[in-house]
């Protein structure tokens, strides 16, 4: 049984009003934002309403575009609609309100919708946003779905739009790994967009959270997809690029993040694939290199948090000693030699190189032939890698 649907006379007027002005302003409007920062947000609904004096700033044909969207805002029908769908409107101030978001200035969202039990502050504390190309490749979903579910194993947010390729690839990884995720529309949070990724939004809501600054039932633009992108970048600590075209929303994402002072991350593909492009170009600039999720964590995390440090395949005479690792290298490649002239190329007094020898004898690195020492014969199951 789903949540009593509320009662008009149950939403205080701050809530009302920044409802209201999801549908009567686009996502980051910097004026309006500003207006509301000035006058707040009820005396600004009340001005697009026609029941106060009209406010500054805008010219004639804006002010009245904003009043003519004023006059179709139902917010008491939108707030009843999300808690019919078990979900929630949360505002600035709210204790559920992710207070990285105000990085965003006027820009920053009126309020958010929200689909899912979890709460939004509390998994955007430790979030990092994962994009890409849509239309990515094998190698790109593959990245993105083992980079999701290694930050989601590790207690991270995966935030991303819930759009095909590499968006819905990170989403899939962190809930394979039964971790965090949020999906950030640019539609209301009941609407499965894109169509193809219906079952992954509804497993979103079901599971995850989706979060939407539009309200219930509103269809996304192209215009809502790139703003819908600032959201991404400020609620997370840090953006990872996995795969991008030289033009890219992932890229207008990683702009954000770079001027919000967000870690900015990306994950290097094939030099000659052109979904590489745009990543490589990040990585020449102040974007950093990252290969998994640990190298991800490194970046985001507290102090500590390291990536373990990567090292080749351990070699046998990495155990010898220098002197040791010397005398060995002071044997010539074909044949052998006399101790001498093995001691005199090894910089080494005789009697030391002569001990080395019978060292390096016992390990199988050598083999002696009378009075002379040579390498032993790679074929008898011996090297000195």
């Amino acid at each position: 049984m789903g949540p009593t649907p509320a009662e008009p006379g149950q939403f205080e007027p701050e809530r009302l009003a920044r409802a209201a002005l999801t549908r009567i302003a686009e996502p980051g409007d910097e004026l309006v934002g500003r207006w509301v920062a000035i006058y707040g947000a009820c005396e600004v609904v009340e001005a697009l309403s026609g029941n106060g004096p009209s406010l500054t700033g805008a010219g004639e044909r804006r002010w009245a575009g904003l009043r003519l969207r004023a006059t179709r805002a139902r917010p008491h029908g939108d707030l009843t609609a999300i808690a019919g769908i078990g979900g929630r409107f949360v505002c600035p101030g709210d204790a559920e309100w992710p207070r990285q978001l105000d990085d965003l200035g006027h820009a920053r969202p009126f309020g958010l919708w929200v689909r899912g039990a979890p709460s939004l502050r509390v998994w955007a504390l430790r979030s990092v946003a994962v994009v890409g190309a849509r239309a990515c490749t094998e190698y790109g979903a593959h990245c993105a779905t083992v980079l999701g579910a290694g930050l989601a194993e590790q207690g991270w947010t995966v935030v991303s739009g819930a759009a095909y390729g590499v968006d819905a690839a990170a989403h899939r990884g962190a809930l394979a790994a039964r971790g965090p995720t949020v999906g950030v529309l640019a539609c209301g949070v009941d609407v499965g967009y894109p169509p193809g990724n219906q079952e992954l939004i509804r497993a979103l809501g079901e599971r995850g959270l989706l979060v939407a600054e539009l309200p219930p039932g509103d269809h996304p633009t192209r215009s809502r997809f790139v703003l819908r992108n600032r959201v991404i970048a400020a609620l997370t600590r840090g953006t990872v690029v996995v795969e991008a075209a030289l033009r890219s929303g992932a890229l207008v994402t990683a702009r954000r993040a770079l001027g919000l002072g967000r870690h900015l991350m990306g994950m290097p593909g094939p030099v000659t694939s052109g979904l590489s492009q745009g990543v490589h170009q990040l990585l020449r600039g102040e974007a950093t290199v990252v290969t998994d999720a640990a190298e991800v964590i490194e970046q985001v995390g507290m102090m500590g948090e390291l990536a373990p440090e990567r090292r080749g395949p351990a070699v046998p005479r990495d155990a010898l000693s220098p002197i040791a690792a010397r005398v060995l290298e002071a044997l010539p490649g074909r044949g052998a030699s006399d101790p001498a002239r093995i001691a005199c190329s090894a910089g080494v007094p005789p009697g030391e190189a002569l001990a080395r020898l019978h060292e390096l004898r016992a390990l199988g690195f050598v083999e002696r032939e009378g009075d002379r020492w040579q390498l032993t014969p790679r074929r008898k199951g011996h090297s000195i890698g």
